[in-house]
């Protein structure tokens, strides 16, 4: 199984902005798109119902524009393994010629959904999405 996940998305007329690209707000919103697909794609069904995740930051390099029509693939893994509730994930927007337009580091904190807390980030969790450690063959 693969430890990335990848989606295609298409800058509309609610996604451009006062310069004539893709809003700041909407790379962010699709980041979480892109990271919530892939979890809900790969996780282990009853580790969907029992844990949440919440982002506790956001790291985001622009690299380029993109304009109204324009499509992007989205690509995302988690280069290294959860240190206690947190991982972190990248995720990279390229062009049709696979120019790197964003980058960005995302650091996650799972949520147990029963009791509302923190919780561990256990192997189990992690196994679908190894293996840990590839960053750099992404670039």
């Amino acid at each position: 199984m693969s430890n990335r996940h990848a989606m295609t998305f298409t800058a509309q007329p609610q996604h451009i902005d006062e310069l004539g690209h893709v809003n700041n707000a909407v790379w962010v919103d699709w980041i979480q798109q892109l990271a919530t697909a892939h979890w809900s794609t790969v996780a282990a069904p009853e580790h969907q119902a029992a844990f949440i995740w919440v982002v506790t930051r956001h790291e985001i390099d622009y690299r380029g524009n993109v304009g109204l029509g324009d499509a992007v693939m989205g690509t995302t893994w988690i280069p290294k393994a959860p240190t206690g509730a947190r991982f972190d994930r990248r995720v990279d927007f390229t062009d049709a010629a696979g120019k790197l337009l964003v980058s960005s580091n995302t650091t996650w904190a799972m949520i147990d959904r029963a009791s509302g807390r923190l919780a561990r980030v256990r192997d189990d969790v992690t196994a679908p999405f190894r293996p840990f450690g590839d960053e750099e063959s992404a670039a």
